[in-house]
């Protein structure tokens, strides 16, 4: 540790350690550059103590192919025990040769969940002895829809420690890693620039879905009055056409897009012929191949879509006139927070959440998920229908075994070995 350059634990690990190495499940939430990553290093080092086993003890789930190359790297720097072999699973490998390493013998498996899930579905990854399942960056998976290989992995294990790493806790992580944590113990830990950062008042509403803010933004421009001069900025300039005929379902008079995709759209082409003119109210913005805009002398500033750069953000909630007076108001989904969380740490301050006005109409997030129970279920029917219609295949014409990859890699070995 102190040849890595490991001088003192930080917050997370002193606080996490000794429940790791009791063997309880925990969820860790902290900023990037916390620490979380050598948090679960040293403690699957420290649990898992020797090597040699054939089927691994720890597999820690990381979102992509360079994040499981920097994790591999950093096992490798803090591991003394070099009987204890990693090996890291990305889709970019041959399968086959990712296969070999697992036969092989291996203690900790560090992949992306993907690969992770089509090599044990080959029965070339053994979960029968898995002690530690890690998932890191666990927000980012949600966000990139990796439940079900994440889930699927987790129900393939009977029994063992989980350990959840993650920037920003939210119901839809909450619902993937709901069905296989035991009890577990949340451990949050802040790290925000000491330093804070004079910024333009903010505002935060966090709403479920992009309906929702839809709704939250035609309820709150209602109030003509108070919402004289508005920017909404959004991140793609499709969105923007699409935001200016769903706002008062495009009948109103005052809305207008930056540089709009089609010539006989209202818009402006300058931010100053905006400002100039009494009869535009709101102006739709697309961060998309922005250059820097003029703001001032536009009192309210709406983000209804985070960009995907903290810094585009900072840079409009700056003060940078100490006699600004300037409202940003920001709509955030869960999916968004993480982005909400590094802003706060560059500015070194919470941004006030708000209270959802009243008559506002929350949309249901589940349309989706409800189309694809309906349909599961009217499969379930057509199956049902078809059994009864058909004879099913008699047990003794059945199959008896079906070698998975890794079992004949292992079986192809010995024949040649043999």
């Amino acid at each position: 540790m102190t040849a890595a350059g490991y001088l003192s634990p930080k917050e997370i690990q002193a606080r996490s350690m000794s429940r790791i190495l009791g063997g309880q499940d925990i969820i860790a939430v902290g900023p990037e550059g916390c620490g979380k990553t050598t948090t679960y290093i040293l403690g699957v080092l420290m649990r898992i103590k020797y090597g040699f086993e054939e089927a691994p003890r720890a597999l820690i789930l990381v979102p992509t192919k360079e994040r499981v190359l920097e994790v591999v790297e950093q096992f490798n720097a803090l591991n003394r025990n070099t009987s204890i072999r990693i090996v890291g699973i990305h889709a970019d490998g041959g399968m086959e040769q990712q296969v070999n390493e697992l036969t092989d013998g291996v203690d900790i498996v560090v992949a992306v969940p993907s690969r992770a899930r089509a090599i044990y579905l080959k029965l070339g990854l053994n979960t029968n002895k898995i002690q530690m399942f890690v998932v890191d960056d666990a927000a980012e998976m949600v966000r990139s829809g990796m439940q079900l290989p994440i889930n699927e992995l987790a129900n393939s294990i009977q029994k063992c420690q989980h350990l959840i790493f993650t920037e920003v806790m939210h119901d839809r992580l909450y619902k993937m890693i709901d069905p296989f944590m035991k009890l577990p113990t949340l451990i949050e830990v802040e790290e925000l620039n000491e330093k804070q950062a004079e910024t333009h008042t903010q505002l935060l509403y966090h709403v479920p879905n992009f309906r929702t803010k839809l709704n939250l933004l035609n309820l709150l421009l209602k109030d003509e009055e108070v919402f004289e001069k508005v920017v909404v900025f959004v991140n793609t300039r499709l969105t923007a056409q699409t935001l200016s005929k769903d706002l008062f379902d495009g009948k109103a008079p005052d809305v207008f897009v930056y540089k709009p995709l089609f010539f006989d759209e209202a818009g402006f082409d300058a931010i100053e012929d905006f400002k100039e003119t009494p009869e535009a109210r709101v102006l739709i913005v697309a961060n998309e191949n922005l250059a820097s805009l003029d703001l001032s002398g536009i009192p309210f500033i709406f983000h209804f879509e985070l960009p995907e750069q903290k810094e585009t953000y900072l840079n409009r909630v700056i003060k940078k006139h100490v006699d600004e007076d300037v409202v940003a108001i920001t709509f955030t989904t869960d999916l968004e927070l993480p982005t909400v969380k590094k802003i706060e740490q560059a500015i070194g301050q919470r941004i006030e959440i708000a209270d959802l006005p009243e008559g506002l109409l929350i949309e249901e997030a589940n349309k989706a998920s409800a189309q694809k129970k309906k349909i599961t279920q009217e499969q379930a029917e057509e199956e049902a229908y078809q059994d009864a219609a058909f004879h099913k295949r008699k047990e003794s014409n059945s199959k008896t075994a079906n070698y998975g990859i890794g079992q004949k890699a292992i079986m192809n070995k010995k024949k040649k070995h043999g």
